[in-house]
């Protein structure tokens, strides 16, 4: 087998052109606006296919220098939370409780179906594991920090199987969120949101004007919140809490946003606002484009019977739940259906798939300041910490 090695500028590059595709479908085909499908899904997988045929036919590997994807999810963070108002978190208050402790009843729910489907297949039921909140809310770092562990009690394919997973929820995360806002709008006659103020990005067919001042400024404000993340994370750390850097650069940004809001005593300029949320969208864009464009489709074919049954039944559950738990609880309302949107993101593959799916569908429909508050809140810190000890209470007990 030959594998070709593709330097970090040239991925970048290819990322580039991918999120374009992407971008020009979206404007093309009125479907694909109208249901919200995330517009880097579009062109990263279609780079991922590429790839998985070079392999099939050719016996031809491609890999890609994918290390400034980290760094983009960082700036989006970082604008996230430079757009939040102190005023807009304390409203999150109720829902933010709510929607973690939804979040952890649906994390032992996962479980629960990985594990049984695991077990009426005749496999180890631990391994069902690796099919549930590991590999799908936990991501390839929760996957490949556990595969070791799943190692030394004999499971030897917990890895392989964790990162199929994972790459089988990233796909339908980003496939799902929109639909399902989309259903929710329709189905209960829900007004859009007349804010076209986004928080990320700007609406669909909506022209928009940034000088060098407003595009400088913004930069600068996230650099600045990348920095003072960076001290926040080592701050975390004296203490015991090791938290992913993105929940530090939110903080950060939440922190600059509103301490120079309160320090000059006004806020932000629509020009500072909207080249803050151009470059976030860019940003996150081009995080899930390079994470798709990544995906070697391949590793899948190994486990195939156990994917396919687990993922239909986890993939339906996410969207039972969201749909007649989730909504209702968040309010019913315009919120709701974008934290939904969310929501299926989360549960089937990452923060980065929840924001980009609640971006598609605000794109759509109009801004939810609360949305992007407190959905960033739940998946990026409170739900980590949650699932491991989820995770850890459900090994000890199958043990």
């Amino acid at each position: 087998m030959q594998v070709i090695e593709i330097d970090g500028f040239i991925s970048f590059t290819l990322a580039i052109v991918l999120l374009f595709i992407g971008k020009f479908a979206t404007m093309r085909y009125q479907v694909l606006q109208k249901y919200s499908i995330p517009e880097p899904v579009i062109g990263g997988f279609i780079c991922a296919i590429f790839i998985a045929t070079l392999y099939a036919l050719f016996d031809l590997t491609i890999e890609f220098d994918l290390a400034i994807r980290d760094t983009l999810l960082l700036y989006f963070f970082a604008g996230i939370g430079l757009s939040a108002s102190f005023k807009t978190l304390i409203s999150g208050g109720k829902p933010l409780f709510i929607l973690t402790l939804l979040a952890v009843i649906y994390i032992v729910l996962q479980n629960i179906v990985g594990i049984s489907i695991a077990s009426l297949l005749g496999l180890e039921p631990l391994l069902g594991l690796m099919a549930g909140s590991i590999s799908l809310i936990g991501g390839v770092g929760t996957t490949m920090a556990w595969s070791p562990t799943f190692a030394e009690m004999g499971i030897e394919s917990a890895a392989e199987v964790g990162l199929a997973a994972n790459t089988l929820g990233l796909i339908s995360a980003c496939l799902v969120g929109g639909p399902i806002a989309n259903y929710l709008i329709k189905k209960h006659k829900l007004s859009p949101n007349s804010d076209h103020n986004l928080d990320i990005g700007v609406c669909h067919n909506e022209t928009t004007k940034l000088d060098h001042f407003g595009y400088l400024y913004a930069w600068l404000m996230l650099n600045l919140s990348l920095i003072l993340g960076y001290f926040i994370n080592i701050g975390f750390g004296t203490i015991g809490l090791q938290l992913p850097m993105f929940v530090a650069c939110l903080v950060a940004g939440i922190l600059i946003g509103n301490g120079k809001s309160f320090l000059f005593r006004k806020e932000n300029s629509q020009n500072e606002k909207l080249g803050q949320a151009l470059i976030s969208d860019i940003c996150l864009g081009m995080f899930l484009t390079m994470a798709l464009m990544g995906l070697q489709l391949w590793q899948l074919q190994s486990t195939i019977v156990f994917l396919a049954t687990v993922m239909f039944f986890q993939l339906s559950l996410s969207i039972a739940f969201t749909v007649w738990i989730v909504f209702r609880f968040m309010g019913k309302d315009y919120e709701a259906a974008v934290i939904s949107s969310g929501f299926g993101g989360i549960t089937l593959g990452s923060t980065a798939t929840a924001i980009v799916n609640m971006t598609a569908v605000t794109q759509q429909y109009g801004a939810a300041h609360k949305a992007f508050i407190i959905v960033p809140l739940v998946c990026g810190f409170f739900i980590d910490i949650a699932n491991a000890l989820i995770i850890n209470t459900f090994i000890s007990v199958n043990l």
